[in-house]
């Protein structure tokens, strides 16, 4: 615990150190930070955080502190307090005087807008300036103590001057207000309990809760919650005369301060217990080395006489003395009372020597009441947790303070960036999407391109094979022209040789002029039954044919390109089977469906000699690929061969 105690006040150290920094310093200090840090420095001040005593205010009533009289807001103003020796001091802080604000809840008011600080010793009342505070720094709005770090200067003395009041909240008058003052030396809080001297004292009525006084009476408007540790219920004794609580420390201690805790009010609202019960209204604290305590030296006589000037956590500094034996003894002649308290802490060089020691008493608890027994006044919990030394209590309320306050620039900032990170994001989808777009443009651009030039290929290719193979076979027939005009004897067989050349050479140009034609796009088959029928009667002279179409609704919807393949298919087909099949009947079916294209060509013949699959005629293999379908041939001796090619049937709009 110890060690957690020492890192929570490094890190607060470091952090007050930084606190003088404005919030628009601090914002523009997070901008240079890479994203990275800036969520670990979030997640750092989270784990922080959860470590740290909360805020926990006091209830019920209670003294203030001091307010300053009503006067101009530049009217000069200032605190004194003096203590006993000169010792190095620490730290200065300053505990704000807290009001509820009906939208934004409890803040700091009239908290000094402009002050400074200055120590010295008794040899020299001109003293050091410490530093000063400018609300326009930053530092409000606030509910947790002010600290100034004093880097181990000496000090007997201390005075603050208000160069600037501030506006009070129930006044239309400037003034100022500060609940309490505390001066550390080490764990020490020299200042407690000191005189102060202001400017404008307080009136002299006792029953005020506002006096100069106060500023150094140790109380404050906070509760001690750790917010960690195990939970303890406070003491409470049955009546009795002359209660007594008497401590044993185990062995003789120097005891420099006493601090009681008052029995714990709750969590209720409105509070179910005062603030006083269990608290007499006189107590006297012995020290001794003799358990008898006949060798008793009186430490501290406390007598309060209304119930504001008792608060959550009641502390004295005392004379250093050394002793075993401590005992709290509340007089009361003839009356009996009930005394209770949350703990008893007895200091020594800022370390708590009464934790975990026994107690003993002249009343004793009920069994009823197990839970309130007097070890409870000694287990250093309260009805929050683990109880802090109060230097530690304060410096993690200031830490916690500028952690919430650093907390919501960081969050800002991440909010800024990953807003900025979205939009960037959205604008690469949009980049993204165009490049896409202008991917896939190109794309089309280089198809069409590609395309262009292939009908450009196919267009030179229908040329060449019109001029070129054209031009040789008119040259055919012209000359077979003349041979007949020249040899007008020829014996007749040569006549009609000479006829059928003519003939194949006229059907053979038409053949090239219908092949040039077809590349180019111009007499693509858009009627593929009739198609089929003339080719068929054109192709086959000597053989039986039988055609059947079904589905012609669904060969209209064909490409013209693939229609015109299936014709080609067909005719290759045909003259395969004149060539080489030596059949007698040649039989065409052709069926469409929504789904396929089927068409089967069969004949009589012999068949395809050895391995059908290695005999199919590449042209047929060829034009079956262009079609992309499924080729297969069937051959059987007895009944010829069976061609047989299946394509899907695409609509070709899609």
């Amino acid at each position: 615990m110890r060690r957690i105690q020492t890192i929570c006040s490094i890190a607060v150290l470091a952090g007050v150190l930084t606190a003088v920094a404005a919030p628009i310093d601090i914002a523009e200090g997070l901008k240079e930070l890479p994203l990275s840090a800036l969520e670990q420095r979030i997640e750092a001040i989270d784990a922080e955080l959860s470590q740290l005593a909360h805020p926990t205010l006091r209830s019920g009533i209670g003294s203030l502190g001091y307010r300053s009289k009503h006067a101009p807001a530049d009217t000069p103003q200032w605190i004194e307090i003096e203590w006993s020796r000169a010792v190095p001091i620490d730290q200065i802080l300053l505990a704000p005087i807290l009001w509820r604000d009906s939208e934004t809840g409890f803040r700091a008011d009239g908290f000094p807008s402009k002050f400074r600080i200055t120590t010295g010793t008794t040899d020299d009342r001109t003293g050091t300036v410490l530093g000063e505070y400018n609300s326009a720094d930053g530092g409000l709005p606030r509910v947790a103590p002010w600290i100034l770090p004093a880097n181990g200067i000496i000090a007997s003395w201390l005075r603050i001057d208000i160069i600037h009041a501030t506006q009070l909240t129930l006044f239309p008058e400037t003034g100022y207000q500060l609940s309490e003052i505390m001066v550390f030396s080490g764990e020490e809080n020299i200042a407690l309990r000191s005189p102060v001297k202001v400017a404008s004292p307080s009136p002299p009525h006792g029953r005020s809760v506002w006096n100069e006084q106060f500023l150094t009476d140790g109380l404050m408007p906070y509760r001690m919650d750790s917010g960690r540790g195990e939970r303890s219920t406070a003491y409470y004794s049955n009546h009795v005369k002359s209660p007594y609580l008497s401590i044993d420390l185990g062995k003789p201690m120097p005891i420099s301060r006493l601090q009681l805790h008052a029995m714990d009010q709750g969590n209720t609202a409105p509070l179910a217990i005062p603030v006083n019960l269990g608290f007499p209204k006189l107590l006297q604290v012995e020290g001794a080395n003799h358990p008898d305590f006949s060798d008793a030296t009186p430490l501290l006589e406390i007598r309060y006489h209304e119930a504001h000037e008792i608060g959550p956590v009641m502390m004295w500094n005392l004379p250093e003395t050394t002793c075993r034996y401590v005992r709290i003894t509340a007089p009361t002649g003839d009356d009996e009372i009930r005394v209770g308290f949350t703990e008893i802490e007895l200091l020594s060089n800022g370390r708590n020597v009464a934790k975990g020691k026994t107690i003993e008493t002249n009343h004793i608890r009920a069994p009823r009441d197990i839970q309130r027994s007097l070890s409870t006044l000694t287990d250093g919990l309260n009805f929050y947790g683990v109880i802090l030394p109060v230097r530690t209590w304060m410096d993690e309320l200031a830490r916690r303070h500028e952690l919430e306050t650093t907390r919501p620039l960081v969050a800002a900032e991440l909010n800024r960036r990953y807003t900025r990170q979205k939009t960037n994001l959205n604008r690469m989808y949009w980049f993204a999407a165009l490049l896409i777009a202008v991917v896939a443009f190109s794309l089309l651009i280089e198809r069409n391109i590609h395309a262009r030039h292939i009908i450009q290929i196919k267009e030179r290719f229908a040329a060449d094979l019109h001029d070129e193979l054209g031009a040789n076979l008119h040259t055919i027939g012209l000359l077979n022209q003349l041979i007949r005009k020249k040899a007008a004897d020829l014996p007749k067989d040569i006549s009609q040789f000479l006829q059928r050349i003519e003939t194949v050479t006229t059907r053979s140009s038409l053949s090239v002029r219908h092949m040039s034609e077809m590349q180019t796009g111009n007499r693509l088959s858009t009627n593929l039954a009739d198609d089929l029928q003339r080719s068929a009667e054109r192709i086959i002279v000597d053989h039986k044919h039988e055609l059947s179409i079904e589905g012609e609704t669904y060969l209209s919807r064909l490409k013209p390109r693939t229609q015109t393949d299936l014709l080609l298919f067909h005719k290759e087909c045909l003259i395969n089977i004149c060539r080489h099949a030596g059949a007698s009947e040649i039989s065409t079916r052709l069926v469409a469906t929504q789904r396929e294209i089927r068409l089967t060509v069969t004949d009589n013949g012999h068949g395809l000699p050895e391995s059908v699959e290695s005999n199919i005629p590449s042209s047929l293999k060829r034009r079956a690929k262009l079609l992309k379908a499924k080729l297969t041939v069937n051959d059987d001796v007895a009944a010829g061969t069976c061609i047989d090619l299946k394509l899907r049937n695409r609509r070709w709009w899609i």
